[in-house]
Parts: C-alpha cells; structure tokens; sequence
C-alpha cells in the first residue's frame, strides 16, 4: 500500500514518542504542516522566528534529554536556525532539524529562495559546520532508514543536532508504507559503553593514593544522568568536586563536598584545591578556557603539579587541553559506578579529608558572608545579588531556570545554589544572546508541572522578544525576569576596564539620555501579564504573583550594573593589556623556574 511520505514521516516520529515540533511555515514545508494537522499525538510549535524555534527545540531536548524535531524553511528559514542549531550543537543537545528545500527538479535554475552560490542544491551546506550528519533526501524510498539513523545518530555518543534536508516535492510522493516496516524492528535505544575493566581499577587506584585528589565535573556528568553515582564515589572516598559551567547542579551546590566553579567566573578558594591537587578526574569536560583561565597554569589548574585522569563519551575531547595519564571513552554514569566498586574492594572502610570538607565549609561561609550586604540592599535599580536572593526565596528548589548571557549566567553560576540536578540549564559553548528567552518554552513543555524562568538581560531578551507571543498562542505559563540594565552589561565592563569608555555597549538616545524599552507594557501589548518594578521592595511579591498565576508573566527589573567577582584569568585581558610575563597566551617562568600567573583585578566595573 503506498502513502503520501509527509504522511509516513508523521506517523514515524509519533511511534518515536515525539510531542512537538517546533517551527515556522514556510512553502516547502506545508506538505508536513499539512500531515502534522491530522496528528493526535504531535502538537505543533508556531513561532514568529525561526532561532526561537531552534533554541525553544534545544531547551526541550535539554529537560526531556531526548531528540527534539525543528521544522524549517528553506533560504531565510534555514539560515535564521543557525545559531540555535549551532548552540545546541556546542552544548551537547540532541536535535533532528528537517529542513524544506525547493522542488528537486529545480536545482540549480534558481526556484524561488534556493541556496546555490557554490553548487546546485546545497543548501543544506549551511548547517554542516554544525550538525553532526547532514542528509539530503534525493529517492523518497531512502527516508525511512535516514530517520532511523539522524535520531541515533542524535542521541547517542557524544548528543548533538543533526539535518535532513528534505526537497519540497518529496513530501508530496507516495511511497510504499512496507518501507517504514524495518524501523518498526530498530530499537530507539543505543547502549553506551562502560569502562574497560583495567581502566577502573586503575583510576579507582591513582584516586584511593592520591594526597590531594579532585574530581572535576562538566556537563557530561549531567548528560548520562550521574549525579547520584558522583555522589557516592565522592563521599566514599571524601573527594572534594569542583565544576564547569554546564556542571552546575551536578552536586548540589551546599553539599560539603562541591568546592565550586573553577575559571574565570570561579571562586578563589576553588582554585586553591584546583591548583594544588595532585590527581584531578575529568568527567565529562572539554577543560574549556573559560572554566580553566584561559589554561595558565598555576590559576585554576596547573600540569606540572597534577596527574589528569579524563572520561568522556567523545574521543576528540580525551587529553585535548591538558595531558592524561589515563583517558577512557565512556558513560560517565556507568565509569563512576566501576570506579566506585573498585575503590570499596581497595579501601573497603572508604577514606575521611576532614581538612578538605572543613576549608570547604569555611571558605564557603566567607564568600556567603561577603556578599550578605549586597544581596540584602534595598537600593533601586536594584543590585543583581538583591535580585537572586528574592528569586532563590521564592522560587521552589526544582524550579527550573534557564539563564541567558551576561551577569545572569556568570552571576548566577557564581552565586546562587542550585541543589536538584537539571534545575538549571545555561549555553555554555556558544553563550548565545537570547537563548534563556526562548529555552525556557521548550523546558516548560518538557516539564508542564515545574515552575519555568528565564533570567535574562535586556540586551538578550531584546534579541527575539517575539517569543511572548509564542507563549501566548501556545498557553506555555513561563516567566521571563527581565534584569534591566540598559547595556550588553558584561561587555561594557570589559571596554571599560581596559579601554575607559563604555562605546558601543549602553544603550542611549543620541543626546546621551539612558534607554530602555518598557518592556512591560511590550508585554502586554503581547497579552502577557507584566509588572515594571519601581522598588527593591517591590520584586519579591511581584515574583509570587508570577508564580502563582499559571499563566505567561513578565517581571521588567531595574539592575545595577554591578560587577561579576572574577578571581581567574581571561587570556583576552592579556591581549587588550599585554602583561610583560604573558606572550602569546602563555604565562612566561620565572627566573627560578615557577610560573608567575598575570595578575587581575578581583572585579572589573560592568
């Protein structure tokens, strides 16, 4: 029996579990909007742009932690996916975009909005530099085992999006439905692998030997679901666990153990475990520069002092920035619980740093202590501190919050304890404006039962804020705190910290004057719930408001511009201030032959 393809790719993602697709319409896709209509299990997610399609795919994948479908456009409609597509990419998110093309027996004459500078029909080039396959279908009959393979594909070893470029004309075929039969066989799960038997033992080794042990998680940890099995490797053998960015929430972050974020938004007393410890574990982690200062050593970590011991499920990122004495591909989940075993038949009785558990403890109450002013200031516009104090009282532990760039990220991750894992979801590799705005319509899908926020700047949220009408039309109730600082924050900073003028970053009328957009009342006029607030007073009932309204809500936040702490290194200070012991990224030795990390200020004026 044949059936129309448009028809059969609908029918393949409903048994695939898929609830939504995200998208905007275009021409070459109607055929499968079309398909999509009659579906009673996918419901469809109309956007007014196609990187809020994107990101609000990615924030979805990251909750559910499986595939997400984004449906495009040719032309425009593929090109403004880009940098949705490439975040979620840089960030480990699985994704299948499907992606309309012109009429295949055009290519090359120039249809309407066909991509063929280089080639004919090759549009699907443009998301090649980020996906981790990309198909083009040319026989119908070929779809089947291609949807097969991009969702494993998606899914499996290291998570990211892939495209299938589907020519407008193929929907419309018919095809026999005894070619989908095989993809009624496939199993949807792919295994992953644990460590190799020697392996375990032999991290479980170096770990139960080390002095100064430290285990350092990235996102990776989070990815495979190992926040318990870190848990009880770390209390076994009491290893203090530091983290990336995208690890946050890995370990609670008031468990006695967790000694913080390391890098450049880091902590000071991180770094003095970091930088010292003698054997470190990476699990899941690229070492990115930011988490590792710009990797001069001595500051967050330091190759002459420490033996690295590295597990990820990606080949590529095994000793990629820092030499390993031991590098395995696998599970993070399944390796912590080898390792695990290994260390109790080594040290049945498990181990005690008590030194370690009470700096921890100590440094902790210090830096809690230093910001307890700040954070209880009652000046307006308000202090960010002041902002996430209110929302860490108001907000359940397992809300889910999705941050965006800036002082709501840096800060955030700095500052503001997240103790259940997934609860909170930044983008880390590309850090993209206006990811937290249009993420969290994807999260609060995932998770209809959870509170769902955004705390996003006004320079991100003004990057696609047609997303409250996405959240309107489709009754998503998230809430979006907007911290209002009338400037891209971070960067204004950083120009002024090394140049003495804030050029470019704030954004002012002509004759000099501070503006900002209402972006209450641009709210409302989206038929969003709103409030302006007018005192520091003021945020803190109309952020219960929010939350119990069950319904799209918008809190407009005067911020000060308040610097995030930075006790680590960033190499792209040393280039705008070239320090005389830093040449080409590389801190230079000392006479005696130590390193001499560059020297930064504490805080930089934002």
């Amino acid at each position: 029996m044949k059936k129309l393809v448009s028809d059969q790719l609908v029918d393949y993602l409903e048994r695939r579990g898929v609830e939504y697709v995200f998208g905007l319409c275009g021409h070459t896709v109607i055929g499968l909007l079309d398909a999509l209509s009659r579906s009673q299990r996918i419901r469809y997610i109309s956007v007014r742009h196609e990187q809020i399609a994107a990101t609000a795919a990615d924030g979805y994948a990251r909750v559910k932690k499986r595939a997400s479908v984004l449906m495009c456009h040719l032309g425009p409609g593929i090109t403004n996916t880009v940098t949705g597509v490439a975040n979620a990419a840089f960030d480990s998110i699985p994704m299948v975009v499907i992606a309309g093309d012109v009429p295949s027996y055009y290519y090359g004459r120039h249809p309407h909005q066909e991509v063929n500078m280089h080639c004919d029909g090759s549009q699907y080039d443009i998301l090649k530099p980020v996906v981790k396959r990309a198909w083009r279908i040319d026989d119908p009959e070929a779809l089947p085992a291609i949807l097969d393979k991009a969702f494993r594909l998606a899914e499996s070893g290291r998570p990211g999006p892939v495209l299938i470029d589907v020519p407008m004309d193929m929907f419309s075929r018919e095809i026999e439905t005894d070619l989908f039969e095989r993809t009624y066989l496939d199993s949807p799960e792919t295994i992953r692998p644990a460590l190799a038997p020697q392996a375990a033992k032999d991290i479980a080794r170096r770990l139960v030997e080390a002095e100064r042990p430290l285990i350092h998680a990235g996102g990776g940890v989070l990815l495979s679901g190992a926040s318990d099995a870190l848990r009880a490797l770390a209390e076994f053998l009491e290893i203090p666990v530091s983290r990336t960015l995208m690890g946050q929430g890995c370990l609670p972050d008031d468990h006695p153990l967790m000694a913080g974020q390391t890098g450049f938004w880091g902590l000071a007393y991180t770094h003095e475990l970091t930088a010292r410890a003698d054997v470190i574990l990476g699990l899941g982690t690229r070492f990115a520069e930011a988490d590792s200062s710009s990797w001069y050593p001595g500051v967050t970590f330091d190759m002459e002092k420490t033996r690295f011991l590295q597990i990820d499920i990606d080949p590529s990122e095994i000793g990629r920035n820092y030499p390993v004495e031991i590098g395995a591909v696998a599970d993070i989940r399944l390796a912590l619980m080898q390792i695990l075993a290994e260390a109790k038949a080594l040290r049945p009785e498990g181990m005690r740093r008590p030194e370690t558990v009470a700096f921890i403890a100590r440094e902790r109450a210090a830096f809690v202590e230093s910001n307890r002013a700040i954070s209880e200031d009652g000046r307006f516009p308000m202090t960010p501190q002041r902002i996430l104090r209110d929302v860490k009282a108001v907000v359940p532990e397992d809300a889910l919050i999705f941050t965006d760039v800036g002082w709501n990220k840096n800060g955030v991750a700095q500052q503001f304890q997240i103790t259940v894992p997934g609860a909170i979801h930044h983008s880390s590799g590309l850090a993209t404006m206006g990811f937290g705005a249009s993420a969290i319509l994807g999260g609060k899908l995932a998770a209809p039962d959870k509170v769902v926020l955004a705390l996003v700047g006004d320079g991100g949220f003004g990057t696609n804020p047609s997303c409250m009408a996405t959240a309107v039309e489709q009754n998503i109730p998230v809430i979006w705190i907007v911290m209002n600082n009338a400037a891209f924050g971070t960067i204004a900073g950083l120009e002024y910290a090394n140049y003495g003028t804030r050029f470019g970053t704030e954004f002012k009328t002509p004759d000099g004057a501070v503006y900002s957009p209402d972006w209450a009342a641009v709210a409302r006029a989206y038929g969003v719930d709103s409030i302006r607030i007018g005192a520091a007073d003021e945020f803190r009932p109309a952020l219960e408001k929010a939350v119990a309204a069950g319904k799209p809500f918008l809190l407009d936040v005067p911020m000060e511009n308040i610097a995030v702490p930075t006790p680590g290194c960033w190499n792209i200070n040393d280039i705008y201030r070239p320090k005389p012991n830093v040449s080409e990224g590389k801190v230079l030795r000392g006479r005696d032959g130590s390193y001499a990390p560059p020297s930064h200020g504490k805080s930089h004026r934002e």
